[in-house]
């Protein structure tokens, strides 16, 4: 596993300990709400996506629709329609805003599309759209701009979805980078830490356990030796008493046996 022999430079000591138990709580904690949020997000993405794939099939059949409706309008009401269609619109009847979704903390943009009365009905300065192909080929000329209006509500969809399906594709990308590196780098280092603040202080433990039990050994020895000299001495008090009482003392015994051992010069043998 990655990260598996490196850790983070810190001094062990029991509230490093702590300090580093919390931040592996905190990197769990984290690691399982992204990973959540990446499952929504994923979940999102792919109904995105069957939405997508639903839009552009429609999409082909939208297109073809329009493009056979213009044919037909031109046909039926001439080629001078288009000049007439642009004379009469001056401004947009279908409009598209936009607003944003949140999904997991991810905003997704989303545009939708609305009708404008003013453009719609003809305004101050455009023609009404139902005047156009008076002359001919008016029904034709109503069916193509529905035909067209049904392809820009598609096309506002799929412009919706793809965007949304864009941004959905960044933000699980760098979810997942974070999971990874929370499982991989992050979690690993900390508890590699940690081991080594474990393993550190119970080093420093059995160190003070062998210190102590040196220093146990000293003192049970000094005792052992001061016993020894305090019944030694209690020995000889108990000797002294004794020749005290039988009139000689210890300390005179010993120096009549010193002086009698000395050579005498006067004496041949």
């Amino acid at each position: 596993m990655a990260g598996q022999n490196q850790r983070l430079n810190v001094v062990p000591t029991v509230t490093m300990l702590g300090v580093m138990k919390a931040r592996l709580v905190g990197a769990t904690r984290g690691h399982a709400l992204l990973k959540k949020k990446s499952d929504a997000l994923t979940v999102q993405f792919r109904a995105i996506l069957k939405k997508i794939v639903a839009a552009k099939e429609s999409m082909g059949e939208t297109m073809r629709a329009s493009s056979f409706s213009l044919a037909e309008a031109k046909y039926v009401a001439g080629d001078g329609v288009r000049h007439v269609v642009l004379q009469s619109v001056r401004a947009a009847s279908v409009r598209v805003k936009s607003h944003q979704e949140n999904v997991a903390g991810v905003k997704l943009p989303k545009f939708t599309h609305f009708v404008d009365p003013a453009a719609a009905s003809g305004g101050p300065s455009n023609a009404s759209p139902s005047l156009t192909g008076l002359a001919r080929g008016g029904q034709q000329v109503a069916a193509c701009r529905a035909a067209h209006v049904k392809a820009i509500e598609v096309l506002v969809e799929l412009a919706s979805l793809q965007t949304s399906f864009l941004t959905l594709d960044e933000a699980i990308k760098t979810t997942n980078r974070r999971v990874n590196a929370l499982e991989n780098v992050v979690k690993p280092r900390i508890e590699n830490t940690i081991s080594y603040i474990k393993g550190e202080l119970d080093e420093l433990e059995r160190e003070d356990f062998f210190r102590l039990k040196k220093i146990q050994g000293y003192k049970k020895r000094e005792i052992e030796r001061q016993m020894a000299n305090a019944r030694l001495f209690a020995e000889e008090q108990l000797a002294e008493d004794l020749a005290l009482k039988r009139g000689i003392s210890v300390g005179a015994a010993a120096n009549l046996l010193v002086a009698g051992g000395e050579k005498d010069d006067d004496i041949i043998f």
